[in-house]
């Protein structure tokens, strides 16, 4: 990681605006945000925000969701923590609590609007945005390819991807057991987008493994 970028990183680490300077009510919690940067990595894995197991170990994705995701893009454990060849950044950097019902809530208002501009300007070797959710649908797509609901977005992924955008972005639905109708009614999801999805992983990743050890 680059000097500017470490510096960055570290002050994201520390930030406590949900707490001392809150867009309403404050962080029930003491904040703890998780983010993995990176200077030569090509492929940016935006996600919502940590949750409960995520918030205890510091590590994204470490949960049932990050196995499916691991799944979807066809990379082991070793190669999905290499910062060489993934960043991770949610966009909402801390677990932001749960309703009464036991569901998270969404990810932080204060968070991508101070953060996130100056964390994609200091990582403009990104080729692939991998939007999973609405929250980095809404942020990572101009609205003119935003359409009425999750299902849509992902539905029109091969108008997204080929829509000039830079860096090029993938939406996807959030790898949560929660979703696994939505893909069994979707067969498309996994027979035609994660197809190009782990194609382009490979190549991605090939080209920073080249890079890497010339």
């Amino acid at each position: 990681m680059d000097e500017p970028l470490a510096a960055l990183a570290a002050r994201i680490r520390h930030c406590r605006i949900c707490v001392e300077a809150p867009l309403g009510k404050p962080l029930p919690h003491e904040p703890r945000p998780v983010v993995v940067p990176s200077s030569s990595a090509k492929i940016l894995i935006a996600g919502q925000a940590p949750g409960t197991k995520v918030h205890a170990s510091g590590l994204p994705f470490d949960d049932a969701s990050g196995d499916r995701l691991r799944d979807w893009l066809g990379v082991g454990r070793a190669q999905f923590y290499d910062p060489a060849l993934f960043a991770i950044a949610p966009m909402g950097f801390c677990f932001p609590g749960q309703d009464i019902r036991g569901s998270d809530l969404p990810p932080r208002r204060e968070c991508a609007p101070a953060w996130r501009g100056e964390l994609m300007a200091a990582m403009p070797q990104i080729e692939l945005v991998l939007a999973i959710g609405l929250y980095a649908q809404a942020w990572h797509l101009p609205r003119s390819r935003q359409r009425r609901s999750l299902t849509d977005t992902v539905a029109d992924w091969r108008t997204v991807i080929a829509s000039g955008v830079s860096p090029k972005v993938l939406p996807l639905p959030h790898p949560s057991w929660r979703n696994t109708a939505w893909i069994r009614r979707h067969p498309w999801f996994e027979t035609e987008l994660l197809a190009f999805l782990r194609a382009e992983v490979a190549r991605l990743s090939e080209a920073d493994t080249r890079k890497n050890t010339s």
